[in-house]
Parts: C-alpha cells; sequence; structure tokens
C-alpha cells in the first residue's frame, strides 16, 4: 500500500501545467476513458452535475479562442486587480491564448444546474471540482499535458459548445502533447509538513 501511494504522489508530482502544446493529434479513445475516469467522481445525491464538451473542430477551436482572448484583454487590461497580476507574474501569462487552437483537444467542463430536464444538483462546485481533478490525473497518468483555463466570464462558452442555459462553463482544458523545447516556470510546491496536519 505505501509504494502504491508514494509511486503514485511521484507521477503526480511530476504533472506541470503546460501553455505550449504540439499540434499532434492525440488518441480520442484516450480522451474517452479520461472522461469515463472523471465522471466516476463522487457528488452530492449521486446527480452527477457535470458535462464534458470535448471540442477537436479547428473552426470552434479558433470562436473559442477569439472570444476567450476578448474577455482576457479586458480583464488583464482593465478589471484584474494589480494584486492579481503581480501574483501571476512569475508564471508569465498574458491576454494572448494560442494554445486553445494549437492544442489539438479542448475540453470545456460544464456545472449542470437546475434545468427542464436536469434535477435541481447538490454541492455541485465541490462535486464538479472533484471531477475535474480526477480528469486532470487520468490525462497526466495517459501521458497527456493540460491546462486549467478560466477565461472570466464564461458565458460565451454556453454558444460555442451548444449547450443549454442550465449548463455553466467552469474550466476550459486545452489537452495534449506539450510542443517541442516546451518550458515552463520554476515552481516549488509548499513540502508536506506545510500542508498536512495531523491531530
Amino acid at each position: 500500500m505505501s509504494r502504491t501511494a508514494r509511486d503514485f504522489a511521484d507521477r503526480m508530482a511530476a504533472r506541470r501545467s503546460v501553455r505550449d502544446f504540439s499540434a499532434e493529434p492525440v488518441p480520442l479513445d484516450v480522451i474517452d476513458e479520461a472522461v469515463r475516469a472523471a465522471a466516476s467522481a463522487p457528488s452530492g445525491a449521486n446527480l452527477q452535475p457535470w458535462r464534458f464538451v470535448v471540442v477537436t473542430d479547428p473552426a470552434r477551436k479558433r470562436r473559442l479562442r477569439q472570444a476567450a482572448e476578448a474577455e482576457e484583454w479586458e480583464f488583464y487590461h482593465r478589471r484584474a486587480p494589480e494584486e492579481w497580476l503581480t501574483a501571476i507574474a512569475p508564471i508569465g501569462t498574458d491576454w494572448e491564448k494560442p494554445f486553445l487552437e494549437v492544442a489539438p483537444v479542448v475540453i470545456v467542463v460544464f456545472e449542470v444546474h437546475q434545468g427542464p430536464h436536469t434535477p435541481k444538483p447538490y454541492y455541485v462546485k465541490e462535486s464538479v471540482g472533484i471531477a475535474t481533478g480526477m480528469l486532470i490525473t487520468a490525462l497526466h497518468l495517459a501521458g497527456l499535458a493540460t491546462l486549467t483555463h478560466t477565461p472570466s466570464p464564461m458565458r460565451f462558452l454556453n454558444e460555442i459548445c451548444d449547450r443549454p442555459a442550465e449548463e455553466r462553463a467552469c474550466v476550459v482544458m486545452p489537452v495534449g502533447y506539450p510542443a517541442d523545447g516546451v518550458t515552463v516556470p520554476q515552481l516549488e510546491r509548499k513540502p508536506l509538513n506545510e500542508v498536512l496536519v495531523r491531530r
């Protein structure tokens, strides 16, 4: 048990978010199985309030990028507090999001709220958050890179993904292989003794 837990922790510790993707196609059955794993997550009242929209169509990805960049430009130039811009400066992000078009797959994760054909869900954000974490894990273990992107606001995604109003996007996730020569920021994770508390 200890070895299994340690090996899993080591594999996950090697995971990094990637912002430069190769356009090389990925096996779509791998995406399907990763979504199947994510959909096994626990959820409030077992209502499974999630929808995973897998976008591969180039024209749709281009529309997604254009709409996201419009929101991001507004955020970076007009809405973002200076404190936030300072906090993300070491990561090197800006309003331009080419990965939304270059990555071969973009998964948009939607929360499913009450609607004409969907019951009132419970603990939606918690449930979808767990499922999203499981999706990232499954994709990483399959050998694919991901990025969790959260443009705000995200209502434009309903139209681009053809989703009803009761579904609300919460994460946009480019998926693929890292681009050749890609680098990632040198970031340190907190040591275990800072995040683990025993009582």
